[in-house]
């Protein structure tokens, strides 16, 4: 190990003291550190030359240095700074024990699928955008009906019409698309989940997916003319009548360092009261 990167999330106070502290720590490792601040909504920029990525923040700075690193099979390092710690595992408790182990090669690696959308308009692609959450296509404002056809390898699975739709990984499933109702898998499972925004029909329900499928989404006209696509919470790419939305599963899998399924499944209880009790 020679090179990190530290992203610093600013909207953090205590995140550029502790990048200091971890910073002193790998120099003593005889590491060299670089810092890059993150607002929330930077632009993707790959980080390829670093050994590892420290993060820290919130699960958006992980989604953020996700994009960035997968290519290049640069492995993250997330302290937790923010609320629930789905993805930023490691609590600023901990950092320094948990870091160690990862230097000393004893630490846990977990690997998690990511997702891409091809956006193409008259046949050509003009824009691939990578994720770790999802794709979300919906209306520009809300209560905006959208019409949507959405095929699975070239097998039509409905016609939607809703406030839009989130094809999400499993690593997803905890986000957006469980608070519209859909399922939460566990982030082992290498699946895609398709959930319907407030379907105009009620027979539409989450549908879980092989991730080897292919799913394409066909923007049919409709009386809403704002629709956007939004991958990992970023800005929104406003969407036309006709274009298509080719979503798949990306190779690589981008890896999380100190993640487990035993911190998983204590998320789930601690942050989201999954305890199954009367006072839940």
């Amino acid at each position: 190990m020679k090179k990190v990167l530290i992203v610093i999330n600013i909207s953090k106070d205590e995140s550029m003291v502790l990048a200091k502290e971890i910073a002193s720590f790998l120099k003593a490792e005889g590491i060299e550190t670089t810092f890059l601040s993150f607002d929330g909504f930077c632009d993707n920029t790959p980080f390829n030359g670093y050994d590892f990525v420290v993060t820290l923040g919130g699960d958006g700075t992980v989604l953020y240095a996700a994009r960035n690193c997968v290519e290049f099979d640069i492995p993250v390092f997330p302290v937790n700074l923010g609320q629930f710690g789905f993805l930023a595992t490691v609590e600023t408790s901990a950092w320094k024990t948990e870091l160690k182990s990862f230097l000393e090669n004893k630490a846990s690696i977990q690997e998690r699928s990511m997702i891409k959308a091809s956006l193409i308009r008259d046949g050509k692609v003009i824009l691939e955008s990578p994720g770790l959450n999802e794709v979300v296509i919906s209306a520009k404002n809300t209560a905006r009906t959208v019409a949507l056809n959405i095929n699975v390898d070239d097998l039509l699975l409905c016609n939607l019409k809703s406030d839009g739709v989130i094809i999400s990984t499993a690593t997803g499933s905890t986000a957006y698309s469980a608070s519209a109702g859909g399922p939460i898998v566990a982030p082992a499972l290498d699946a895609f989940v398709m959930t319907p925004i407030n379907s105009f029909s009620l027979s539409s329900r989450p549908i879980v997916l092989d991730s080897n499928q292919e799913i394409e989404i066909n923007v049919q006209p409709c009386r809403t003319k704002e629709i956007n696509m939004i991958v990992d919470g970023q800005e929104g790419v406003p969407l036309l009548a006709g274009d298509i939305i080719k979503i798949s599963k990306i190779e690589k899998k981008i890896k999380l360092i100190s993640s487990t399924e035993e911190k998983f499944y204590n998320t789930l209880r601690s942050k989201l009261n999954w305890t199954g009790g009367p006072h839940a």
